[in-house]
């Protein structure tokens, strides 16, 4: 008699606590990737807020400075609107782009350089890339440990089940893969 009990103790623990079990991991891992992505989105957030104000204080000094101004701005607003990591990615390396040529600036006019507005927007900027590159790498972290779980036996009879889908990577452009060339 107890062996029976044993026995269906252990198929129910088999058959209906264990998947339950792997489906709640896979639900909390799903969160953690949702969330990792918005800590993305708040800190560039925080640096498309910032653009304009970097933008408005160049303008003062570098008028004529029209392209590379235009060039940031529509950087910034690419940005502002991309919706998935692969367009994010793309996005952000136009605004690393755009931003190094505003920064380049400062050597050609030295009023600027020494503007405590530039400088402290500025040092605001390069720690909010700091802040986005972690970010980046946590939101990488937890999509290859959620996609990993997925595709692993036997929680991949649950994530089929529970139609876990695989999460994208936030990626690197091709271009900004490349190694850059430099020439004397």
């Amino acid at each position: 008699m107890w062996i029976a009990v044993i026995v269906i103790v252990v198929v129910v623990l088999i058959f209906v606590v264990w998947p339950i079990a792997i489906y709640n991991r896979l639900v909390a891992l799903r969160l953690r990737i949702d969330n990792a992505w918005s800590q993305i989105d708040v800190q560039l957030n925080r640096r498309n807020d910032l653009i304009p104000n970097l933008v408005e204080t160049v303008k003062g000094y570098a008028s004529h400075e029209r392209e590379t101004l235009e060039g940031v701005t529509a950087a910034r607003n690419a940005a502002v609107s991309a919706q998935t990591p692969a367009e994010q990615a793309t996005a952000d390396n136009m605004i690393t782009g755009a931003l190094g040529k505003l920064f380049a600036l400062q050597e050609a006019y030295p009023d600027l350089k020494a503007d405590q507005n530039f400088r402290q927007l500025q040092e605001e900027l390069t720690s909010t890339e700091d802040r986005i590159a972690y970010a980046r790498q946590f939101y990488n972290d937890q999509v290859r440990g959620y996609n990993t779980s997925i595709q692993q036996f036997p929680a991949l009879i649950v994530a089929r089940a529970g139609k876990f889908e695989e999460r994208e990577f936030f990626d690197a452009p091709e271009d900004a893969r490349a190694v850059p060339r430099v020439e004397f």
